[in-house]
């Protein structure tokens, strides 16, 4: 192995724009990797277009080797998840690396001397600035396509990671695929009928007004701080971010592919749950050029957003208030979001990663055709 490495902090925009592209580069040839939207990648690095950078600071390494870029690695700090968890953690993300561990140690000691100036006493990771951001390394389900959402690495990551010492399994994620049947399981409808019925909870489905004019979008956020505060690392989001995601991802929904409940218990209807899908954008961002719009990229994801070409759609996000989670409220969710599915022609749903303790929400899937595909993993070490 060589060791003639270059540490460089990025300072700049055009350094800035390098780091984003080596992810392109490393992973061009992989069949199984996805493109992430470029400019995406570009807006929640910039502290000028993240609103997270309200509560987090961050740095970004290149590692050099002859002028080229061999590797890169964020450095973050989340005060707010630190003084949520009582903790001194500087995380890690966005780490990628060619194979050779001279490369990925110099990167991670770098996140680590930053740590211990920032006061910090422990590295964990692969982390973003929140939880709306990809987490964790793929251990589980190199053959699988990924997504839009997830990180996706090369096998020998995981050696690299068995090598730098002190490193410990924190967390796991998995993710299923799960095929859509024909029709609705019996037994997911008629609880999904008794638990209307029981607790008067209702289906609605939002108006693109009641969403982002009426403060709908926002609600859908406020259940999720509500629903995910004790999950593992959370920092509750702000007005601001809250704000930011309605914008991002609200606003361009398929209403028909999101759901929400409603306690008609209450004088005002209170929203208690949603579910949100999306249309799988694999394939779609395989046809752009490095995950960016121009020219072409935009025709492709709007034939898989508005049109539906794909076969796959993506359950993004669910969230059911904890005092309804236990009266199965769960089930409309689902039993009327498989109907939307069905309609729309889709062969297979892809759930989001999932806590490997949560076994409440990893049961669920024992009513459906479902198989665990992938898993991935944070991993933490105590620095001193």
């Amino acid at each position: 192995m060589m060791t003639n490495i270059e540490i460089k902090k990025v300072t700049t925009r055009q350094e800035l724009k390098q780091f984003v592209q080596f992810y392109y580069e490393m992973y061009r040839e992989c069949k199984q990797a996805v493109p992430f939207l470029y400019s995406e990648e570009m807006n929640t690095l910039r502290h000028d277009c993240n609103t997270a950078f309200e509560c987090c600071e961050a740095e970004y390494y290149l590692a050099m080797r002859d002028g080229k870029v061999v590797g890169r690695v964020a450095a973050i700090i989340n005060h707010r998840a630190n003084e949520r968890w009582n903790r001194k953690e500087v995380r890690f993300g966005w780490f990628d690396f060619i194979d050779d561990a001279c490369v990925s140690r110099a990167l991670m000691d770098a996140v680590m001397q930053w740590g211990r100036q920032k006061g910090m006493n422990e590295i964990a990771g692969p982390l973003g600035f929140t939880d709306m951001d990809r987490e964790g390394m793929l251990i589980e389900g190199f053959d699988e396509d990924a997504t839009m959402y997830i990180n996706y690495n090369y096998p020998y990551y995981i050696k690299h990671m068995e090598q730098l010492e002190g490193f410990v399994k924190d967390n796991d994620y998995m993710e299923y695929r799960v095929k859509v049947p024909e029709v609705v399981p019996e037994k997911f409808h008629k609880i999904a009928q008794m638990i209307r019925k029981r607790y008067n909870l209702q289906i609605h489905k939002f108006t693109r007004k009641e969403l982002v004019e009426g403060g709908k979008g926002r609600e859908v956020f406020d259940i999720i701080n509500a629903t995910y505060k004790d999950l593992y690392g959370y920092s509750q989001l702000s007005e601001k971010q809250i704000d930011q995601l309605v914008e991002q991802y609200i606003k361009i929904a398929d209403l028909k592919l999101v759901t929400s409940i409603e306690d008609w218990n209450t004088p005002d209807h209170r929203m208690i749950g949603f579910g949100i899908a999306f249309p799988s954008f694999t394939k779609a961002l395989r046809q752009t050029r490095d995950g960016r719009m121009l020219p072409f990229g935009w025709w492709h994801l709007l034939r898989a957003l508005k049109w539906h070409k794909t076969d796959t759609a993506d359950l993004l996000l669910i969230g059911v208030l904890p005092e309804y989670r236990a009266k199965g409220a769960n089930s409309l969710i689902f039993d009327d979001l498989i109907q939307q599915i069905q309609r729309y022609g889709f062969k297979w749903a892809e759930a989001m990663p999932q806590m490997e303790t949560n076994e409440n929400v990893r049961s669920q899937w024992q009513y459906l055709d479902a198989r665990q595909h992938r898993r991935h993993r944070c991993y933490r070490k105590q620095l001193v």
